[in-house]
């Protein structure tokens, strides 16, 4: 038996060999994409940052992520009963195909991925597939004829588009597509009621998200530490720590347990009776304009906890935070509603603008 480390530099004797093992194996592409991810997690769990990994090993640092994520997702249909086929096939390839279901359940992961290959799906309907089930996972119970089988949440949320839509070439197409996906008869039997009832559901249109851009230097104010009132002595001055500001919001984080950042006064904020800042990714929200993904803040009014039509809530979802809007109201708790989603100013060089007689020039 392998005797442990029994000291601190015997650990991390351990660690750089195993490291430097594991380098060389993704190097040169031993074993399968699986073993890949779990092998460069372990790394940059170990202090390699991705461009140190991308530079001994040729993987970039976007394919770092995906099969990191994908080998996570691997693992849950190891323990969550997915077919063996499914397990032989995505334990070869398409990452990409299992980086799609990061966000769903542990369960409907594999859930998701046994219908994924059912079906042969490529990358981009796996995107649908994963939405369609974490959408319908928000219902506290199935709605009538539905059940909780993967297949028959993708059925759903093609059902209702087809209900919406009076194009009868359209809603043909999409009610053979939901028969295609469908687990259940009860479901079937919706859905094959459809094909007798041409009667279009009108759609209530979501309101438009409340985002906001930083456009000028003087949006990004300075958080500067306060020491205290005068008189103060050297020792005082000296206890204060460094500051040091965080990505493009200028995040600040101190010692304790809490960090804050600086936004801008606009009256939106400045009424809010109890705002807190979630940091977020610009594509978790329905915006098909959106094409670029960048890191947002989403601010939250915990004081504003009624539902109304016309806005977006954080709310509850099986023990996470989620972001929606409701055409009725939930019955998921509401934690608070969104009232500012911020988009980082554009800055296109910032070294530039550092220096004040370039910009006076």
């Amino acid at each position: 038996m392998t005797e442990l480390p029994t000291n601190t530099q015997d650990t991390e004797n351990a660690t750089n060999d195993t490291a430097q093992e594991l380098l060389v194996k993704l190097r040169q592409k031993q074993g399968n994409w699986v073993e890949w991810g779990t092998a460069i997690a372990y790394l940059q769990k170990n202090g390699y940052n991705p461009q140190e990994i991308f530079e001994a090993t040729g993987f970039e640092p976007s394919q770092q992520n995906q099969v990191i994520v994908g080998s996570q997702v691997y693992s849950c249909l190891e323990k969550f009963g997915a077919s063996e086929a499914t397990k032989a096939y995505y334990g070869e390839r398409a990452s990409d195909i299992l980086y799609e279901l990061r966000l769903l359940t542990q369960e409907d992961r594999a859930a998701a991925a046994d219908l994924i290959f059912l079906h042969k799906l490529d990358v981009d309907e796996a995107r649908e597939i994963a939405k369609s089930i974490r959408d319908f996972s928000r219902f506290s119970a199935p709605p009538t004829g539905f059940t909780a089988n993967p297949g028959d949440a993708v059925a759903y949320q093609i059902w209702k588009l087809a209900r919406q839509n009076s194009d009868l070439q359209e809603r043909s197409r999409l009610i053979a597509k939901a028969l295609r996906f469908v687990h259940s008869q009860t479901a079937r039997k919706q859905i094959e009621q459809l094909l007798m009832d041409f009667t279009a559901v009108v759609q209530r249109s979501a309101p438009i998200l409340p985002f906001f851009r930083l456009e000028s230097d003087e949006e990004l104010p300075r958080i500067v530490p306060v020491v205290g009132e005068l008189p103060l002595t050297p020792q005082d001055i000296q206890a204060v720590p460094l500051i040091t500001e965080i990505g493009p919001f200028r995040i600040v984080k101190f010692a304790g347990e809490q960090a804050w950042v600086s936004l801008p006064g606009w009256q939106v904020l400045r009424s809010a009776e109890d705002p807190v800042v979630i940091i977020a990714s610009s594509d978790i929200f329905p915006n098909p304009t959106l094409t670029k993904t960048e890191p947002v803040l989403v601010v939250i009014d915990r004081a504003q906890r009624e539902w109304d039509i016309s806005s977006y809530f954080v709310v509850d979802n099986s023990g996470e935070i989620d972001f929606q809007w409701f055409d009725t109201a939930p019955e998921n708790t509401i934690l608070g509603k969104i009232i500012v989603i911020l988009r980082p100013k554009k800055v296109l060089d910032e070294e530039f603008t550092k220096d004040s007689w370039q910009i006076d020039e």
